[in-house]
Order: structure tokens, then sequence, then C-alpha cells
């Protein structure tokens, strides 16, 4: 059985399921991206979370990549993967 840890947070009144991926998936193509992507979030609302997924990994170089709708990528900027996994506080299954 699958499943993941993420951060279930809520910004300025949105709900984000923040979910830190594994390095590789910075390589993956953006069709595989968007199929893993919309999995999650897919089980994210099965599981009974509000919230738009946002992936995040790291990028190398000490820096975290992400993907995430306008208006947030200046709020992700402002996070690393540290400060990421310190906000965890749901796991997902499926």
């Amino acid at each position: 059985m699958p499943s993941m840890k993420v951060a279930h947070v809520r910004q300025q009144g949105v709900g984000l399921v923040i979910a830190p991926l594994d390095p590789d998936f910075g390589y993956k193509t953006p069709q595989d991206q968007r199929e893993i992507v919309n999995e999650i979030q897919l089980r994210s609302r099965a599981a009974g979370l509000a919230g738009t997924v946002v992936p995040v990994w790291d990028g190398g170089g000490g820096r975290m990549s992400l993907i995430a709708p306008q208006p947030w990528p200046p709020f992700f900027h402002s996070l690393d993967l540290r400060s990421v996994w310190a906000n965890v506080n749901r796991e997902i299954s499926w």
C-alpha cells in the first residue's frame, strides 16, 4: 500500500497540500509529472485534505524546485525543504 507524507497548510485562507518528492521527479517528463501530481491530488482529496497539491523536490545546489500555480511561487521561494519537512503533518495512503 503506497503512502506519502505531506504538509497540509492554509496560506492566506487557501489550502495547500505540499508534497515532498524524490529528486528524480525533476527529471520526469512534464506529462509524467502531471500524472503524478494528479494522482496525489486525487488521493489527498480522498483522504479529506482540501487544497491544491504542490510538489516540491531537491533541485540540486541546495535549492528547492516546485510546481505551483500563480500566485504561489513567491511564497514557496521563501521556503526550503527543511521547512517543508518541519511542517509535514499528514500521511496519505492508497
